[in-house]
Parts: structure tokens; C-alpha cells; sequence
């Protein structure tokens, strides 16, 4: 059996890491791209050594980790910094993700799912066979934002809309999740795409 490589995606606040949770439960290997976006950057690595010559030693909290807010402050709003900055991490977080993709396929793996939400943004269709795109309406999302992250209605909207709408990444999807409902609901999809694909552990 060739082993089939699935990309999970979705935008902020669909509930992605929700089924990545599920599909971690039910024995799939995961390779999860921003659990490598933060392992690349721990202390002592050379892409953290490096942002730190590129954007100050300001970005760096005491301990000599990663100050997230005041790199993000920087970034948010400014392109070429932004550009910049995922110059340095997209290269280490891409080896990284192949390295632990052969590594699964190695240990025999039949089905990996890449958990990547930016997969579309970065191009990153050539890494998988299918992709599974986590949707919600955008109504929905800013609800979540603002509930979980205490954001105002404002910031929502602005976090939602720096990303690619989501109808946008539907269209490039092989199986779409509409996440709105229950957890049952979302599972209940979920387990009917890994049947139709033969999803084998």
C-alpha cells in the first residue's frame, strides 16, 4: 500500500487544531507545523540566533527565548519585516517537516496527516496527496476570536481578514469540515472523509 500523506488546514479560529486533536486520538501520526515553528526557534538555534541579528536583541526575552509579542508588534502591520521573518523560519520548518514526514514513513506509517495552516499562503500543495479544509463562517470565527482571545470586535476582523478567505482555500480543498455545529457533528465528518479515503493507520 502506498501511504497517503493528508493536509489539514483551515484560518483562524475554524477549529483546525480541533481535528488535528481528533485525528491524534485516533492513532495518526501528526506533523504539526507550528509545534516545529516553535521548536526551531527554542534557544540555542540557529534561526533564533539569526532573528535576533536581523530584527535586535530586543526580540529576546531574558532567558535568552523568543519575545513572541514584541516580534509580532513588529511584524504585524509592516510586509517587508514580515517577509523578512518567515525568510529566516519557513526554510528550518519545511526540513523540519520533511525530516519528521520520513520518519513516520520509515516507521511504517500508511497515513500521516501534515498539519499545516498556512498551507495554501506558503504553496505547500506539492507536500500532500489530499488536503481537509477546517471551514467556519466568518461570523463564527470572530465569535471564537473574541470569546477565546479576548480580542475586540475590531482586532477579529483584522486578524481575520490578514488571512486568505476561507472560501478561497475550500476551492483547493479535496474534503472541506464545515466546523459550525458540535463536536459530534465535526467528528462525525471527519470520520466519513477518512472511510471515503481509506485512511489506514
Amino acid at each position: 500500500m502506498i501511504p497517503m500523506i493528508i493536509g489539514l488546514t483551515g484560518s483562524i479560529a475554524t477549529g483546525k487544531s480541533t481535528v488535528s486533536r481528533m485525528l491524534k486520538q485516533k492513532g495518526y501520526p501528526i506533523v504539526d507545523a507550528d509545534e516545529i515553528s516553535r521548536l526551531v526557534v527554542e534557544p540555542g538555534s540557529s534561526v533564533l540566533s539569526e532573528i535576533a541579528q536581523t530584527f535586535g536583541e530586543e526580540v529576546l526575552l531574558p532567558d535568552g527565548s523568543l519575545n513572541r509579542e514584541k516580534l509580532g508588534n513588529l511584524i504585524f502591520n509592516n510586509e517587508e519585516q514580515r517577509k523578512k521573518l518567515n525568510g529566516i523560519i519557513h526554510p528550518a520548518v519545511r526540513q523540519e517537516m520533511i525530516r519528521q514526514k520520513e520518519e513516520w514513513l520509515e516507521k511504517g506509517a500508511n497515513t500521516i496527516i501534515m498539519d499545516i495552516p498556512l498551507l495554501f499562503e506558503s504553496k505547500l500543495q506539492s507536500y500532500v496527496d489530499k488536503i481537509i479544509v477546517v471551514s467556519a463562517t466568518p461570523a463564527v470565527q470572530k465569535e471564537r476570536l473574541i470569546a477565546r482571545n479576548r480580542y475586540s470586535a475590531e482586532e477579529a476582523d483584522a486578524r481575520i481578514n490578514s488571512q486568505l478567505p476561507i472560501v478561497e482555500k475550500e476551492k483547493g480543498a479535496d474534503a472541506v469540515i464545515t466546523n459550525d455545529g458540535t463536536l459530534d457533528e465535526t467528528e462525525k465528518q471527519l470520520n466519513e472523509i477518512l472511510a471515503k479515503w481509506d485512511a489506514k493507520l
